[in-house]
């Protein structure tokens, strides 16, 4: 039996990156990516305890196992670990409504992540429910950054309401799609 909580100890936080790892895509090859999608940050067991001190990751569990994950980081993450902090700076730079991005108070989709023997099962649906029901009454939306190439993750995200709204290329050539999911009625 599957079941969608917080993560609260350092075995699922463990069970986070053995998931993780099997889903880099520097691991994966082309039609793996293409078919599948990928996810692109390898943390480190200390980067999600830091992480985790400020907010907890949604997580589905099958008995022991992390089955999918959606990680929770906020602006303080942004001190924890410095690989984040030209990302946070750019929200300075980003519109939104009219305001900077900066401006509002958001939560940062840190990744998403279903193992492959749970996919299509509707565990994304079910964690990011779980993940704007936690953080809905303290954050105006989730925010994050997804890889032009990565489609399958592109369509999921926007099937459950992200929406684009800036689009870069960083220094290597990939394109990024910055969305947010929305969760304030007056925006």
């Amino acid at each position: 039996m599957i079941t969608i909580t917080t993560s609260s100890t350092i075995k699922e936080l463990e069970g986070i990156l053995e998931l993780q790892k099997q889903n880099l895509k520097q691991d994966l090859t082309p039609e793996q990516i293409k078919a599948q999608g990928f996810v692109t940050v390898s943390h480190s067991l200390d980067d999600l305890e830091k992480m985790h001190l400020h907010e907890p990751n949604i997580i589905a569990k099958d008995g022991d196992t992390v089955a999918a994950y959606v990680l929770g980081m906020t602006e303080q993450s942004k001190n924890d670990i410095p690989r984040l902090v030209e990302m946070y700076e750019s929200f300075d730079d980003i519109l939104y409504h009219g305001k900077s991005v900066s401006d509002y108070h958001y939560i940062v989709v840190g990744q998403v992540c279903v193992g492959y023997d749970y996919r299509g099962k509707g565990l994304f649906d079910e964690c990011y429910n779980a993940y704007k029901n936690y953080f809905k009454g303290r954050y105006n939306f989730a925010i994050t950054e997804i890889a032009g190439i990565n489609l399958r993750s592109m369509n999921a995200h926007k099937r459950i309401g992200f929406e684009i709204i800036h689009t870069y290329t960083d220094g290597s050539g990939v394109e990024w799609n910055v969305v947010v999911w929305d969760w304030d009625d007056f925006n």
